[in-house]
């Protein structure tokens, strides 16, 4: 099982989280950045459909695979600002 952990970073004169790199919107305050990784967070332990799906990787080759709705990860929100 895959483990996700937001952080919550200043970002964009605001405040966001992140995961991977990767930024949400930019949030006026730390605590509304707090709020939407937390509700982020419990929407990735949500289970879905599962559903074959498709994917190109970085050589160009397609793949297609089985992914199991269940298969949801672990996740967590820190806040070392807080």
């Amino acid at each position: 099982m895959s483990h996700v952990t937001y952080q919550i970073v200043r970002h964009d004169g605001g405040w966001a989280y992140k995961f991977d790199g990767v930024f949400s919107e930019p949030y006026p305050t730390r605590e509304g950045a707090l709020a939407a990784a937390r509700a982020a967070a419990a929407e990735q332990r949500v289970p879905g459909r599962s559903e074959v799906i498709e994917w190109e990787d970085q050589n160009g080759k397609w793949h297609t695979e089985s992914a199991s709705g269940s298969d949801r990860p672990e996740t967590e929100v820190e806040d070392s600002n807080g």
